[in-house]
This record gives C-alpha cells, sequence and structure tokens, in this order.
C-alpha cells in the first residue's frame, strides 16, 4: 500500500476538492448530499440556516430552497440524527438501529441511555401510541413528567424526558424526524416517514460509511475522539499519508491526490465540514477560529455568527453578518482579514457576499 508524503497546501487541496469547495462544482443538490453525505441541520439561521448555507457555498447561483424543501418532502433526502442525507443512505444505518445500543463494546454512556429507555417504557409505548394516532408532533406535545425516571444529565439535558426518549426512538429506528414546525422538529413513526430500503449488513455499513466519509473529507485522522452522530475518523479506509509540518498518520484518499486543482473563493458556514473539526483546521489551514454565538458580546472577536472565508487552498479570514429580515437587509458588521487581501482576493470575496444576499434576496450593507 502506498504512503503518500503531502505539504499543508497538497493536503488543503485534497480536502478542498473533497468537500466540492473548488472551481469544479457540482451539477445539482442530490450530487452534492451524496458527495457530502451529510448536511447538518442546525436551527440557528443568523445569516442562513447551515444546510442551505453549506450547499449554497457549492452549488452558487444554482441552488434552490424550493429544491432543498421539496428534495425533503419527497424524502429523496431525509433528516436522520439531525444530518440531512441521501434518503437511500438509509440502508447503511438500518442494521445499527437494529441492534441499539449495541452488542458488543458499547460504551458505558450508551449502554445508559439504553437502561433509561428500558426503564421508561411505559413512556416509551405512550410516545409510540399517540404518534400513531396524532403524529408529526413535536417534543413539546408531551409531558415530561409521564416519565417515571427522569432523564439526568451535565445540566444541559435535565428532565427534557420527551426530547431525550425520541431522540433514542431515532437511534432504535421506531421514529424518524418529519419535518419542522418552527424550530421544532416534528416527529412520526419512522414506517411513514423513512424510504423502504433494506438494509446493508453492519459490518459491511460501517465500511461503506467509513470510505465516504473519508471520500467526502479527503483526508483525515485514523481515530479520533468518540462522536455519539457523526464520527471524524475512518479507521482503515484509504491509505496511509503523513502532512509535512503536522505530527502523525493520517488516512487519505488516494483518487483525491496529486489530481489538477482550481481553487475559487466561498463564504463558509461556521459548521461547514470544512472547517468543523477544528483541530484538523488548524492542522492543515493554520486558521484560528471559533464559533463565538455562545459567548459574551463584549468577548467576541471575529462576531456571532462569523463565516469563514475560504479562498483557493487556504482560509484567509472571517465576515461578521447577519440577516436582517424585518429591515431586509444582509448586515455585514465587519471583514476580518487573517492575511492581507489582495485587489483580486476583495473582489472575489465581496462577489461571494453580494451572491449570498442575492439568494437570501436581501438587499446588502457593507461596513464602511
Amino acid at each position: 500500500m502506498r504512503v503518500h508524503e503531502l505539504s499543508r497546501a497538497q493536503a488543503r487541496r485534497v480536502a478542498v476538492r473533497a468537500q466540492r469547495l473548488d472551481a469544479d462544482r457540482p451539477a445539482g443538490l442530490l450530487e452534492l448530499v451524496h458527495d457530502l453525505t451529510l448536511l447538518q441541520n442546525d436551527a440557528t439561521a443568523a445569516v442562513a440556516p447551515s444546510a442551505e448555507l453549506v450547499a449554497w457555498s457549492r452549488l452558487g447561483p444554482a441552488y434552490s430552497s424550493a429544491g432543498f424543501a421539496e428534495a425533503l418532502h419527497n424524502r429523496t433526502l431525509i433528516e436522520l440524527r439531525g444530518m440531512i442525507r441521501p434518503g437511500q443512505d438509509l440502508a447503511l444505518y438500518r442494521a445499527e438501529m437494529a441492534r441499539w445500543p449495541g452488542s458488543r463494546d458499547v460504551p458505558g454512556w450508551r449502554q445508559a441511555q439504553a437502561d433509561w429507555v428500558s426503564a421508561n417504557d411505559a413512556f416509551r409505548r405512550y410516545i409510540l401510541d399517540r404518534l400513531e394516532g396524532e403524529g408529526p408532533l413535536t417534543s413539546r406535545d408531551f409531558p415530561d413528567g409521564a416519565a417515571m425516571v427522569p432523564w439526568r444529565s451535565s445540566g444541559w439535558n435535565d428532565d427534557r424526558n420527551a426530547a431525550m426518549m425520541l431522540e433514542f426512538l431515532e437511534l432504535r429506528g421506531d421514529v424518524a424526524a418529519a419535518g419542522r414546525r418552527g424550530r421544532d422538529r416534528l416527529w412520526d413513526l419512522a414506517q411513514r416517514v423513512y424510504p423502504d430500503v433494506e438494509a446493508v449488513p453492519l459490518d459491511e455499513a460501517l465500511r461503506i460509511r467509513s470510505e465516504r466519509r473519508l471520500r467526502s473529507l479527503g483526508i483525515v485522522r485514523p481515530q479520533g475522539p468518540e462522536c455519539p452522530v457523526e464520527p471524524m475518523d475512518v479507521g482503515q479506509a484509504g491509505e496511509p499519508a503523513f502532512v509535512d509540518g503536522v505530527k502523525g498518520e493520517w488516512r487519505v484518499d488516494p483518487s483525491l491526490v496529486d489530481q489538477p486543482f482550481t481553487g475559487r473563493a466561498a463564504v463558509l458556514s461556521p459548521l461547514d465540514r470544512l472547517v468543523y473539526d477544528r483541530k484538523r483546521m488548524r492542522d492543515l489551514f493554520e486558521f484560528d477560529y471559533q464559533l463565538e454565538m455562545y459567548k459574551p458580546a463584549a468577548q467576541r472577536r471575529w462576531g456571532y455568527f462569523a463565516l469563514p472565508v475560504l479562498h483557493g487552498d487556504r482560509l484567509v479570514g472571517k465576515v461578521d453578518a447577519g440577516s436582517d429580515r424585518k429591515a431586509g437587509v444582509l448586515r455585514v458588521h465587519a471583514i476580518h482579514e487573517d492575511v492581507p487581501f489582495t485587489k483580486a482576493m476583495t473582489a472575489q470575496m465581496r462577489r461571494e457576499i453580494k451572491g449570498l444576499a442575492h439568494w437570501l434576496e436581501l438587499d446588502l450593507a457593507l461596513p464602511g
């Protein structure tokens, strides 16, 4: 097996190309989501919903919010574990759902989740019965007090019994996200939501998921911290690689190495997979960034929901912007340059921001 020796620039270009952020734009939404494997469906919409912002940053003028909604409506795309995924990819999760919480090497926290569901079996059956007769419903439609044993966590989810039960029933394949009512997720019985696809055997499904994750990210660490929803590592998928100036081994998709690269400018969601793994982002792009929406305003360096700016194979700055729907304006409060922008970089970045405002159907207010 080949061992790849990559410069940082080469590694960055692999990552950018894998995330469909080079000049070769995808043909459409379904191709894009297949290639990325997921869009994170976060409710925060300081500029635009993150899933749509990720899609727009790749597709540009070809992106349509109406097309996105239609794909969700007809189940070509589905929401699974808070991620928008191709409907056919459900086949890669059915076997895992059937075995939840797992039959081998189950982490203690996951077994605790299963034990809590078992202790609240009457609550579980109550939720399923109501969904069968009344669904779709939100977690707010179920009384938290109906649980015999309250959910306990570090504090964030304490006593959110209905919301937690629905999340665990989703992991079991009993319920599924069926849409939104405002910011709240609507739930229904899984058989009324999911497409009819046959389960891929678990070991094969896990292998395919790792291979596709690597293909979507390009270059990833073989092992990383455990993530409850979507791993950020790929095991032994791909081929080993070392990046000049960065310690440790990586795994790379060999089909993305040594390929021609033409970059472009892009304004990214803070939840974009190019930057989502902040350690990988620092290692490869040497980019300083944090999502500051949870910080007090006085402690923010770049803004509430600052958008990273990609230029070619480098992350070069942040755009502090927000959508003022009442006024009909996309307000750009500041543009932070991590490196001095050339005239060409400035022109390309401003063209992207104007395109963003046009897609949002908002007027543009720039600083200064």
